[in-house]
Order: C-alpha cells, then structure tokens, then sequence
C-alpha cells in the first residue's frame, strides 16, 4: 500500500514511517521541513504543512494515489487557561483539528469513487481525559475524536476505514512549542504537582518508544477488522478503562489518590 504520514520528522510520524517500510509498504514521509526526513528509509520524502492549502494541494500531487494516510502532525502547548495565548490555541486548532480534515477533504473524493481507503487518525489518552495545564491540546484531540466518529459513519458506507488511535505517555514525548509560554505565579504549586505525573501512570519501565505505535497504526491499516479506535500504551488501558468504569466524582477521587494531587 501507499500510505502518507504527516508530521513524520520524530518521534511517533518517524517510527511509523520506519514500522511502515519494514513490513513492506511504499511509505511518503512528510513534515514542514524535509531536512527532519533525511534518515527515512522511504518511498518519498516530501514538505508539507496541513495549514497551508497551497502546500498541501503541492505535497498530495507529487504523492501520487495513496491507499492510506495517517494525520499524526500535531503541535502542543501549556498553561492554565486563564493565561494561555489565544493565537497559539487558534495555531493549535488550525494544526491538530483542522490539518487533518484537509488532508481527508483532498483524498476522499477519488476514495469515495474507487470504494477504497484508510485513513487514521492519531488522538491521545488527552482526546478522552483532559488534564491540567494542557486544556487546549486535549480540546483539540476531542474535537479530532468527535470528528473521527463521525466521519466514520458517513464514510464506511463508501468502503473508507476510520480509525483512530490512541497513545498514552511515550518516548521522546513531543517536540517543544519553541515558545514559553507565561503563567501566573499563582499557578507555580499545579506545576509542582503536575511534573513527574507521567512516572507515575506508565510504571518502572518508563514510557514505551514511538515503535510501539507505529505498529499499531500498521495493523490498523493491515486489519481490515480493525475497531475504530486502538488504545497503546498501558497508562492508556489503565487510565480510560477507568475512566468508562467510574462516574465523574470517583474517577477525579481515584486519579487524584494516584497521581498524589492535592491542588
């Protein structure tokens, strides 16, 4: 299969790409900047931004026709709400929401036509449970489930696959923001906290590497009896399985008992 990634230069986009190429498939790897690109053993290397409609229009004819696509480029950012730059939150919505509905209105079309495609989508342990200090990039990561399930019912109808994958906690984490962001002193204690919480869901072993996704998202695209949606990661099996177990005042009395949060 041909199968595109977005925002493959690191990490979880780089491991898939590599995951991808082993087990056979043409693979075209892409990210804003190609020079991030240059040690994939892949297909093609190619520049794309999702925000940008002439890039991507640019990126998807030189792709060529494309069997799947995983929308994995996603950007972050940190702090409480009352401080949190509202440019950066829309810059966040235009890359982790709207980039991937692009890339999926440019494919569907010819999908729609020929009665075949995959696309996945990768969400995070955020798109179920919002955390503190990362409130937009979990909003944005509900919003790509929202719009995932629905796309799921409109589109299966045509022979396209949906499916959304969901990783926990995982190495080397995401690419810094580049930018400090502000926050008032009073917040400093729910920082304090806050640190470290990942230690404490994912065990002595630490975070799983980026490969373990990327061999999710390849049965995700192999499996043609693939669920909709792939937890990977345990911290995920733990943290969403109790959070569907448990009402709303249990789970917050649980995940504050773990985690030693007081705030």
């Amino acid at each position: 299969m041909r199968i595109l990634i977005t925002g493959a230069g690191r990490a979880i986009g780089a491991a898939t790409a590599t995951v991808l190429s082993e087990a056979g498939h043409e693979v075209v790897a892409t990210a804003r900047d190609t020079a991030l690109l240059a040690d994939l053993d892949v297909a093609m290397r190619l520049e794309l931004d999702v925000t940008d409609e002439a890039s991507v229009d640019a990126c998807l004819a030189k792709a060529g026709e494309l069997d799947a696509i995983v929308n994995n480029a996603a950007i972050q950012g940190k702090a409480p709400l009352e401080a949190f730059p509202l440019d950066h939150l829309r810059a966040m919505v235009e890359t982790n929401v709207i980039g991937p509905v692009r890339m999926i209105q440019k494919v569907l079309p010819s999908w729609r036509e020929r009665g075949s495609g995959v696309i996945v989508n990768i969400s995070s342990i955020q798109g179920k449970v919002a955390t503190p200090l990362e409130g937009p990039y979990a909003a944005t990561k509900f919003a790509l489930e929202a719009l995932s399930e629905c796309l799921h019912y409109e589109v299966g109808h045509f022979g396209v696959r949906l499916v959304i994958v969901e990783p926990g906690y995982t190495a080397p984490g995401m690419k810094g923001t580049g930018m400090d962001l502000d926050y008032p002193e009073a917040y400093q204690g729910l920082y304090d906290q806050w640190d470290g919480t990942d230690d404490k869901v994912t065990g002595s072993s630490g975070r799983p590497g980026p490969e373990v996704v990327g061999r999710a998202i390849l049965s995700a695209i192999e499996d043609e009896s693939s669920p909709i949606r792939i937890r990977v990661g345990e911290d995920t099996e733990m943290v969403l399985g109790a959070r569907a177990a448990l009402d709303d005042a249990t789970f917050e009395a649980t995940m504050r008992s773990v985690l030693g949060l007081t705030w």
